[in-house]
């Protein structure tokens, strides 16, 4: 007799999420499934918006990442008019953009991922969660936590004039200028970013790198899938979030695409399943091939460690050693550790704490040259950035006065929407045996899914056709009054 297990819902995670997991009759995992039941309509409701307004509008398909969509869209705008932002509009938007990847990288890191290894993937499931994390690493950890998000998060907002759904890009440039008074902040704010990101790799070095245990969970084939990766590089092949070309590796780690944004049609294809109100993207070169990893398959990953994967190295010097260091201990490079997400993102976050300190001392961050006006007829516009989850792809189509005739957005969580489900399957089949279940399996189940940070608010941005809607009406005994079902 079949039986199965619901994690309903799946925690520490941006959206909403469940596991149906399968057992057979031997009490084995037959099939695990990973559903996004949230629908929420952001392409469809911004036709016949301005296209300027993009930018405020889908900052707000989530709270924790609204700057990659800001940022995603306002660069969007500037291949919607064909115009080339400033030097200082450039160097204000890369540093804005800096501050958002280091205390979003923070947050993922101590708040939702961490607790995992900093508490223990088998610790009861009210320790896991940020005051365990304190109570592990101790209050002064903890206070350096909330302080260094409080500071970034102020400055942020100085520059950005919100500093969760900012309103400073602009076709062409930025709203607002930077002082010379606003400068000495950042390198004061720089300096104490590179002390947090050398004290959090410390941490994770202590914790999880020198625990026998945690690197043999890092290294173990139940989180491990061979896949392609992708993510944006300068021109000598290194990461860099802000702009560039996009790169993909196959699993053997050779470049198979390097593309512009504006041609990722030609390169990526998306498709829906009647479950779930996600889309599946995949390599058109290669097809859909299933939920399947490998050369053969066409499904690619994103996030940190794909970032990583996808490129030659860092950028700056004391990332380029963490770098070094993480596929020295991994073996092998690409990296295919489901886990090891969590570490990249580490090495991402002493990458823009440098960044932070080198824009702070570029020349033009203070210039009052701050937007170009030359805008020509908007018709379509393409533009791509990495968000902290991965590579993120707006592409607008306007009448000529810029009004949206048509919107498609494919976020990180989406190109790695088929890598979760795998992931999850996986972990589910390997660690469950026997029927024997427990809080603790269950967790390092969902512990699949958490490496990547996902944010299904982000994901489920399309309307494949239909929201069937069940509602219960119970009374106060538990007794079933009614039940009104909307199938369609």
């Amino acid at each position: 007799m079949t039986r199965t297990i619901t994690i309903d819902p799946i925690t520490r995670l941006e959206g909403h999420g469940k596991i149906s997991i399968i057992l057979d009759d031997s009490g084995d995992v037959e099939r695990a499934l990973f559903q996004v039941p949230e629908l929420r309509g952001f392409e469809a409701f911004c036709v016949g918006r301005p296209a300027e307004e993009m930018p405020q509008i889908t900052s707000r398909i989530c709270g924790v990442c609204p700057t990659a969509h800001h940022m995603a869209a306002t660069k969007t705008l500037d291949s919607l008019y064909g115009v080339e932002p400033t030097p200082a509009a450039r160097a204000i938007r890369e540093l804005f953009y800096n501050f958002f990847l280091f205390e979003d990288h923070t947050l993922h890191f101590y708040f939702l991922g961490g607790p995992d290894f900093i508490v223990g993937p088998d610790a009861p499931a009210g320790e896991r969660n940020i005051l365990g994390v304190i109570k592990t690493v101790g209050i002064d950890a903890g206070e350096k936590v909330i302080q260094i998000r409080k500071l970034t998060r102020a400055l942020m907002k100085e520059i950005g004039g919100k500093p969760i759904h900012p309103v400073l890009g602009l076709p062409g440039g930025v709203a607002k200028a930077v002082t010379e008074e606003v400068r000495e902040q950042v390198r004061e704010l720089g300096n104490q970013t590179l002390e947090f990101a050398k004290f959090t790799l410390d941490a994770f070095n202590k914790i999880v790198l020198s625990n026998k245990e945690y690197v043999d969970l890092i290294l173990s084939d139940v989180f491990y899938d061979e896949t392609y990766y992708m993510g944006m590089v300068d021109g000598d092949n290194r990461v860099n979030p802000y702009d560039g070309k996009v790169r993909v590796v196959d699993p053997e780690g050779k470049q198979v695409e390097l593309f512009k944004a504006e041609d990722y049609l030609d390169v990526i294809d998306e498709r829906v399943e009647e479950w779930s109100y996600i889309k599946f993207p995949y390599l058109k070169k290669i097809g859909w091939k299933g939920f399947n990893a490998g050369m053969d398959s066409g499904i690619v990953r994103v996030a940190p460690l794909a970032r990583l994967n996808a490129s030659d190295g860092m950028a700056t010097h004391l990332a380029q050693a963490e770098y070094e260091r993480l596929y020295e201990t991994l073996g092998c490079k690409p990296a295919h550790n489901t886990l090891a997400f969590h570490w990249a993102r580490l090495v991402e976050i002493m990458y823009s704490a440098e960044m932070i300190s080198k824009l702070a001392e570029a020349e033009e961050l203070t210039s009052p040259d701050i937007r170009n006006m030359d805008l020509k007829t908007p018709s379509e516009g393409i533009g791509a950035i990495e968000a902290p989850r991965g590579t993120l792809i707006h592409h607008y189509n306007t009448d000529e006065r810029g009004i949206i005739t048509q919107a498609n957005l494919i976020v990180a969580t989406v190109f790695n929407s088929a890598p979760i489900c795998m992931s999850i399957e996986k972990a589910a089949k390997k660690l469950i045996k026997g029927g024997k279940v427990d809080d603790g399996l269950l967790n390092m189940v969902e512990m699949a899914f958490r490496a990547y940070d996902p944010c299904f608010s982000c994901a489920t941005h399309s309307l494949p056709g239909s929201m069937p809607l069940e509602v219960s009406l119970v009374s106060r005994s538990g007794e079933l009054i009614e039940k009104i079902v909307r199938n369609c």
